[in-house]
């Protein structure tokens, strides 16, 4: 086999990396990203902020619109944003740092942290908390929670709420987005540590990683250059509905730039807070207790994404939304904040910029299916976020053909792509099903997406 020198080599590996960057700093990318914001800033947002990192190299960082549009000021390039969900990772690596130094066993019953809650006789490992997986119901879905969302209240009040509701499933069973469950390892950091979950944030995440600009959202402090919350209704753009920050907490009460979020995503994936070991487990996502994968890992979605290998997590709280994204095959950040609870979301713009970066796959052509489609058939239900989801699955001109209603709204019938075994897929989704095998046996159908794993069983068995 011939070789290269390796000098060559080496000249070779910088030309391209010279290449890639080219490509990135290209003004195609800033004209997409004007082209979005010319579209949507001043309409549906109030303002955005973007920024793009190939490692700790800026390749593109612009703000649009306003931070506040009561006196129109326009949106400093590092505005303050109240991150929401994305606040997940900063829990998750606390979590991991602390397990790090043995002050916790990620497999102990939460009990053990926290004696006080009631998990009604379940055993719910630390772990099982940072998936999403452990069975407690999300209080952001607990009707009762939106009598004192709005108030600043002991924590303890939303603890007795929580441990009040029936369980969705058993732990390890399935996958909910569950903001309970981060409310939790936010305590959990704090019995631990001896330090209150703000402080042990900032001393060991935002300080190291040079995130000056970071911290605990505030409902009194005034922090320089803090973009203001909207909502764009069909009336037009309104003030954001006021949150008391006791709540969302450790699941979403942290504020962040786009500059600070690019240097977490420098710090976190370049073994600056986290060891080798650690990290892997952070990304590395469990299967649940019956072995079925699923792609939610701790606080991170990892994933094939259709522009590549991506490891994200959105964030959304009244007045904000907010997408990171790293693309660890071409060490590549994305951050996107907006300042508006609207349409197209920070995911989206992600997405655009990614396939502007990357190019996008397309949906690999459908498997031909040869077996009964009527073996799938049927009606299935279970929990699903914030609702219960129906399923009525239809066998249709040699087509399976899905139709969902969450709650009392029906979503429109989706064809599924059949693509092996006894999967179906439409997009980032997933419809796995498991038919009974006896008559004791019931049918399963698995709706699997990065962000969640619902367990709906054949009403008919």
């Amino acid at each position: 086999m011939k070789t290269f020198p390796r000098s060559a080599f080496a000249l070779l590996v910088t030309l391209l990396t010279i290449s890639q960057l080219a490509l990135a700093q290209s003004p195609e990318l800033e004209a997409l990203v004007e082209s979005i914001a010319a579209e949507h800033v001043g309409s549906s947002l109030a303002g955005l902020s973007v920024g793009v990192a190939r490692g700790d190299q800026i390749l593109f960082q612009k703000s649009y619109g306003h931070a506040n549009l009561q006196w129109q000021v326009p949106m400093p390039i590092d505005a303050v944003h109240e991150i929401g969900s994305v606040t997940k990772q900063f829990t998750t690596a606390a979590i991991l740092q602390l397990y790090g130094k043995e002050l916790l066993d990620l497999d102990a019953d939460l009990n053990e942290y926290l004696p006080d809650f009631d998990t009604q006789g379940r055993k719910i490992s630390v772990r099982r908390l940072m998936d999403h997986t452990s069975g407690i119901k999300g209080f952001t879905e607990i009707p009762e929670f939106e009598e004192f969302s709005q108030r600043t209240l002991p924590k303890e009040t939303l603890l007795r709420l929580i441990e009040k509701q029936p369980y969705e499933f058993e732990p390890g069973e399935a996958m909910i987005y569950n903001n309970s469950a981060y409310f939790l390892l936010g305590l959990i950091i704090e019995a631990v540590s001896d330090q209150s979950f703000e402080d042990y944030v900032n001393d060991n995440i935002f300080v190291p990683a040079g995130m000056t600009n970071s911290s605990y959202c505030s409902n009194s402090e005034l922090v320089e250059k803090k973009a203001q919350g909207y909502q764009s209704t069909p009336e037009g753009m309104e003030l954001a509905r006021y949150h008391d920050h006791t709540w969302p907490y450790a699941a979403g009460s942290l504020c962040s730039t786009v500059s600070d979020l690019l240097a977490w995503n420098q710090a976190l994936h370049h073994g600056e807070l986290l060891s080798p070991a650690l990290y892997e487990m952070m990304i590395t996502p469990v299967p649940l207790a019956d072995g079925t994968p699923i792609r939610y890992a701790m606080g991170v979605n990892h994933y094939q994404h259709p522009t590549g290998r991506v490891i994200e997590h959105g964030g959304g709280i009244d007045g904000f939304l907010s997408h990171s994204r790293f693309y660890p095959d071409e060490d590549v950040t994305i951050v996107v904040l907006q300042n508006t609870m609207a349409q197209p979301g920070p995911e989206a713009i992600t997405s655009q910029i990614g396939e502007q970066l990357f190019g996008s796959q397309e949906e690999p052509e459908a498997q031909i299916f040869s077996g009964d489609l009527s073996a799938y058939t049927g009606t299935y239900r279970g929990p699903a976020r914030g609702t219960t989801y129906t399923a009525t699955v239809a066998s249709d001109g040699g087509e399976l053909k899905l139709t969902i209603r969450a709650g009392t709204n029906t979503r429109a019938t989706q064809s599924l792509r059949y693509s092996g075994g006894n999967t179906f897929a439409q997009g980032n989704l997933r419809y796995i099903f498991e038919l009974a095998e006896g008559s004791d046996d019931e049918s399963v159908l698995r709706i699997d997406s990065p962000g969640s794993h619902y367990v709906l069983r054949d009403l008919d068995d």
